[in-house]
């Protein structure tokens, strides 16, 4: 594997870094399983494709997006609180209806956004590689985005979400308002994931409205890798553990895909994802049960 194709891997898995973040918001904070994200993520990407080409700031198109995204979870949420659709069925409907707004949003599949202002344009200029800028930045943004999201689960409304998601009927006995904490963590978690289709768009050059096809694997396997790596309580550790994951998930499929001895070829993403979340599911089970042999 070569270098650019390295830190193209490392720049990915910052990207889905966001993702990430969302669906342990999701899943693990909320106990929500949510596949709103195979939607909302192109549409970041397909807001933030659509006002980069009409000259808006990029960063206000992020921001837009995270908007977007926000909404997508509202939906979600709302379908499920209000109506009483199981979680899984709320965020699927959701999902499928956002196919069709991503195509009216850009008014066709796709749409490139090269030789256009991004986020990264004013950092081409540092003197450092292209390669390297890229990372540089994401790396940036997605620390200060754990710094933040842990700020706020520390804070006395993100334990009453914490709460909401371990036991809510517990939760709901001490006052707290189950449903708003599960609208809340839901607009935040598609937030981020809209957050991180726009920047998808950018750094790639293009927004596609199939790009969220297994967004939901690729989330969840990053979060699973850095809990089977990292096992810790501590909640910063544990959300960064999330960002690495992603990253290392990305360097893994690049080496298996670059590597000739597993005759593997880019086609063959989705086994390979297959294969290593598989793996990330089996490995703790099996130290689980040596543990127990001893």
């Amino acid at each position: 594997m070569s270098a650019i194709a390295f830190w193209g891997a490392v720049e990915l898995g910052l990207i889905y870094g966001f993702v990430a973040l969302g669906v342990y918001l999701a899943f693990r904070i909320l106990d929500f399983p949510d596949l709103t994200v195979d939607g909302s993520f192109p549409l970041g990407a397909a807001v933030a494709a659509v006002a980069i080409t009409a000259g808006w700031d990029p960063w206000l198109a992020c921001l837009i997006a995270a908007v977007g995204g926000a909404v997508c979870g509202l939906v979600t949420a709302f379908l499920n609180v209000r109506f009483g659709i199981l979680n899984l069925l709320a965020s699927i409907l959701t999902m499928i209806a956002l196919f069709s707004v991503n195509l009216r949003i850009m008014g066709r599949p796709n749409m490139a956004v090269l030789n256009r202002e991004t986020v990264v344009t004013p950092f081409y200029d540092l003197g450092l590689p292209d390669h390297l800028v890229r990372p540089a930045l994401l790396g940036v943004l997605v620390l200060v985005t754990v710094v933040l999201l842990a700020r706020f689960l520390a804070s006395d409304f993100g334990l009453a979400m914490r709460a909401s998601g371990a036991n809510p009927r517990m939760a709901r006995a001490n006052g707290v308002r189950v449903g708003g904490q599960i609208y809340v963590g839901m607009a935040l978690s598609n937030a981020l994931t809209g957050l991180g289709g726009a920047l998808f768009a950018q750094i790639a050059g293009f927004a596609d409205v199939t790009s969220g096809v297994g967004t939901i694997v690729v989330g969840l396997a990053s979060v699973i890798v850095g809990e089977t790596l990292f096992r810790t309580r501590a909640l910063f550790l544990a959300l960064l553990a999330c960002v690495i994951g992603s990253v290392i998930y990305r360097i893994a499929v690049q080496l298996a895909i670059s590597t000739d001895v597993l005759f593997l070829r880019a086609s063959d993403l989705n086994l390979v994802t297959a294969v290593l979340v598989a793996l990330a599911l089996i490995l703790p089970r099996l130290r689980g049960a040596k543990g127990a042999v001893q």
